[in-house]
């Protein structure tokens, strides 16, 4: 698993439960953490780490690893936050993340570094299908949706 990492900034957790703000460090597309909490991104799917996508020429490309790095580069050192909805099944909170105003997840989708995850959402599919339409990020290659080539490994 690719893990970029920033220094945590000292931050506390805000007095509210459902909320979680601070510095993150990328894990992968999909997956920050804040304060040594992972946080799973609400309503999207990235390409996993490991996972590459195909040009047009043939050529393979590192796609998933890029995803996490447009991600790290995105969010810099900027603080998010992070509205909590639900916990999953390995303890990571589910969270809409903001960088200001700005919601990551959508940000992630509208520019083809993540997908809607429709099985849990239909909040991003606006943002794909520009994403698609404009071949941004893996959408200008081919690729195996993450849950498919996640399930096939």
């Amino acid at each position: 698993m690719l893990a970029v990492v920033f220094a945590t900034s000292a931050t506390c957790l805000s007095a509210e439960p459902s909320n979680i703000s601070g510095v993150a460090s990328v894990i992968d597309a999909d997956t920050i953490e804040v304060h040594g909490q992972r946080i799973r991104l609400f309503g999207i799917d990235a390409i996993e780490s490991s996972q590459t996508c195909t040009r047009d020429d043939g050529s393979t490309w590192r796609c998933g690893k890029d995803s996490a790095f447009a991600l790290a580069d995105h969010i810099a050192r900027s603080p998010v936050d992070c509205d909590v909805r639900d916990v999953d099944r390995y303890g990571r909170l589910i969270a809409v993340c903001r960088k200001g105003k700005e919601d990551i997840n959508a940000w992630l989708v509208r520019n083809g570094w993540a997908v809607a995850y429709t099985d849990y959402s239909l909040d991003y599919v606006g943002e794909q299908r520009l994403a698609e339409k404009e071949k941004r990020g893996i959408w200008s290659a081919s690729f195996e949706m993450p849950w498919t080539w996640r399930r096939n490994r």
